[in-house]
């Protein structure tokens, strides 16, 4: 069996082609891939096909094909394609995607948005890193392996994730052969620091419902009948803070929780996450246990909808009814309908003071959790660390990305890795959107070790 090919060999052959691997992200700034313009505009078959062309050029066989949606209608340009070395090799599949999100408003950034500008260490621009590094990585680690590639590879790189990927299971369902593989490497999120690598290990799901509460057949006057009769909006109100207790864990039976996955080499910093999402001086964290297994592997319920009148034209008059709408983050633990039934239990048999309340679920989506004792995991985990120099902090994911839940129950056989190359300041999203410049060489020579360690599981 061939020798495995150092981090340094790699290094060097990476640092060789670092301006056309760099090029390949500023190029796909530049394009301005935009899916919320439009998924089937011109604009995005002509991003699909730089892709495609780019990944030519490392020996895949890649082509753009048009995505249909569930009702046939033509939909996102997607990059397929494979190159096989060996039937008996080890088959893995490289995801990205190569739409963006909009800049609404370019003022607002420090730099031209589409115009990829390195300062320092980061390279500005949107999609920097989410996800143009996500091809450029796969794009590099193809290259610095070149002809002494030892696994089969095949590739999608999608045009609608931004857009909350509509024709993804029916373009896998079209195309399942392309699409079979031994391990899936999903390069759409990021490492702990920009010199310090991640695996992510999980992604919550999410079951979302609207409560109805109804306490009148009509509206009535406040001063008439206000004090044995609650309004609709405080009895709803009496029913959500029923959701948490006095410690603010939530209250709600049936929900699992859990401690993140594949254990906690490193907590979150609580100064640096106040400071990232604005929280107030005086407000206190809620609940107990971890801060990353708060956000990672607890459940949590938001109210993001609440149906009142507005103060300014309210008047006196006791309201009969009111919605509101509840986002739960599910544990990736629990199935997501499991978590929903839980909810709808509660807030039916929890009525303050008899009121009607029903439940109506809306969706629900699976969670995910990494297979921290597979094989593939501790050949990453070892890649990274080769390829950065520092052990590897693994980190979970409070939100969800649907699509990788959904590929691991198509493919139940194969073994997910999820990597890409933002950052805690890459700002995916959001104004000056960048990507760590050393940080995104390191991803590179990691997935090309990774590659080749994976040919060794055959």
């Amino acid at each position: 069996m061939p020798m495995l090919l150092s981090a340094d060999q790699i290094r060097a052959r990476v640092n060789a082609d670092w301006d056309s691997i760099l090029d390949v992200v500023k190029d796909r700034i530049a394009l301005r891939p935009i899916s919320a313009n439009g998924i089937s505009g011109e604009h995005m078959r002509a991003s699909a096909q730089y892709v495609a062309d780019k990944l030519r050029e490392v020996g895949v066989d890649a082509q753009v094909v048009q995505a249909h949606d569930a009702q046939g209608n033509p939909s996102a340009w997607e990059v397929i394609g494979s190159t096989v070395v060996d039937e008996n090799a080890p088959t893995v599949l490289l995801y990205a995607h190569h739409d963006v999100q909009p800049v609404p408003d370019e003022n607002e950034w420090n730099t031209k948005p589409f115009e990829g500008t390195q300062q320092g260490d980061r390279l500005f621009g949107r999609g920097a890193c989410d996800d143009a590094g996500g091809i450029a990585i796969h794009y590099g680690a193809l290259k610095a392996l070149g002809d002494q590639l030892r696994v089969n590879i095949k590739v999608f790189i999608e045009g609608e994730e931004e857009m909350g990927s509509a024709s993804f299971i029916p373009f896998i369902e079209a195309h399942h052969d392309e699409f079979e593989s031994d391990v899936i490497i999903v390069a759409d999120s990021g490492n702990w620091a920009p010199d310090v690598p991640s695996l992510t290990t999980s992604l919550r799901g999410n079951a979302t419902c609207d409560v109805h509460v109804k306490v009148l057949e009509h509206p009535v006057h406040s001063g008439q009948y206000g004090g044995p009769i609650l309004d609709a909006n405080t009895t709803a109100a009496m029913l959500i803070a029923k959701m948490y207790d006095e410690q603010g864990e939530l209250n709600i039976p049936g929900l699992k929780a859990g401690e993140p996955i594949g254990g906690l080499q490193r907590d979150l910093d609580e100064v640096s996450m106040r400071a990232a999402a604005g929280v107030v001086d005086s407000y206190k964290l809620a609940g107990t246990g971890s801060l990353a297994s708060r956000l990672w592997t607890k459940p949590s319920a938001t109210v993001i909808g609440f149906d009142a009148h507005p103060v300014e034209g309210s008047f006196n008059v006791i309201s009969p009814e009111t919605t509101f709408r509840v986002s739960l983050r599910v544990s990736p633990l629990q199935d997501p309908h499991e978590a929903m039934n839980a909810m709808v239990d509660f807030f039916e048999s929890n009525a303050p003071f008899g009121a009607q309340v029903h439940v109506e679920p809306l969706e629900a989506g699976m969670g995910w959790a990494m297979d921290p004792n597979c094989t593939a995991t501790q050949d990453a985990l070892e890649s990274l660390k080769e390829a950065f120099g520092v052990d590897p902090v693994n980190k979970g994911e409070g939100g969800s990305i649907p699509f990788i839940p959904e590929l691991q129950k198509i493919f139940p056989h194969a073994q997910v890795l999820v990597t890409g190359p933002e950052d805690p300041i890459s700002n995916a999203h959001s104004p000056n959107e960048s990507v760590s410049v050393s940080g995104l060489k390191n991803d590179v020579v990691a997935e090309a070790l990774l590659l080749d360690k994976l040919a060794q599981n055959d």
